[in-house]
């Protein structure tokens, strides 16, 4: 699809890194051995995430873009993992100062986002950053995450967003995560997205003297094995869980779990037109042989 490639190659400018061709041509790599940091001005970003106001990714976040710049949070008052792009239209929202420009909702991530913008901020931000997010979002995660979900909703009002997440289940290296996200504002301030576009970032859990760099990705395809079990409750009425792992993935370089095992950044735009460009002709003609007659992208049946 060529407007993917497109994407690509504009962040290529945007972070000013070299170009290296990858394993699919409108998917391209950039390697980026050295960060570039430019000289600090003053933004005004918003902030949120998935795992709840109280969490240490996004504290440490905050404290850090702080000394630097003006930052708003807006969070879930709980975790709010996996609620992908959930909206509340059946009950009101509420938002509690926790203090030093951090608010807590009710709502879900992409809530939080829609009130920081509509409601708290005193203009349009920057940026609007979600995370940092204990443990990865790649591959299929996007469609369940809702720390995605948050930077998607910025998006959809064109405001340069990403969404953070760290590659880790424990001991995580929030602060050298939050240096790099640091490094990244920095360079890509001032630039515009492409339309409608987000960055989807993961960081490799180690220190940050340990990254090769950033790599510009596609997504990769994680292999998931859920189960789901059926349990009892005293009073005799059937629960469900949803369980089982989904650490395992297919290694195929130019996606973002190559990126993240080989030690760099894994930076993949997304776009929020989901449409698949390159079946719409199949589909027409499948349509077309059920006696329909295409005329002028329209299917009229007799």
């Amino acid at each position: 699809m060529e407007h993917r490639g497109v994407a690509q190659h504009g962040l290529a400018h945007l972070l000013g890194v070299q170009e290296v061709a990858g394993s699919n041509p409108v998917a391209p790599i950039l390697f980026c051995k050295y960060f570039i940091i430019a000289k600090e001005s003053l933004l005004l970003i918003l902030l949120t995430n998935d795992d709840g106001v109280h969490s240490e990714g996004l504290l440490v976040l905050k404290e850090y873009l702080s000394k630097g710049h003006t930052v708003y949070v807006v969070a879930p008052e709980k975790e709010r993992t996996c609620v992908a792009h959930g909206i509340t239209l059946h009950k009101p929202l509420r938002l509690k100062e926790v203090g030093g420009h951090i608010f807590s909702s009710n709502g879900t991530p992409a809530d939080c986002v829609l009130l920081g913008l509509k409601i708290l901020l005193p203009e349009k931000p920057d940026f609007v950053i979600s995370g940092i997010n204990r443990g990865p979002n790649m591959g299929q995660d996007v469609h369940y995450s809702g720390t995605v979900a948050a930077a998607e909703e910025a998006a959809l009002s064109n405001i340069p967003s990403l969404a953070i997440s760290i590659d880790g289940r424990k001991d995580f290296h929030f602060h050298d995560a939050s240096l790099i996200v640091g490094e990244l504002i920095e360079m890509l301030k001032n630039r515009p997205f492409p339309y409608h576009t987000f960055l989807n970032v993961n960081i490799p859990n180690i220190q940050k003297d340990k990254i090769n760099g950033f790599m510009v990705t596609r997504l990769g395809k994680r292999v998931y094995n859920d189960t789901v079990l059926e349990r009892m409750d005293p009073r005799g009425y059937k629960y469900y869980w949803i369980a089982g792992g989904g650490d395992d993935f297919e290694m195929v370089e130019g996606t973002d779990f190559y990126a993240v095992k080989r030690g760099f950044v894994s930076i993949s735009p997304l776009e929020l037109d989901m449409t698949n460009s390159e079946s719409m002709e199949y589909f027409k003609k499948c349509l077309m042989r059920r006696g329909g007659v295409h005329e002028q992208n329209h299917i009229i049946n007799h």
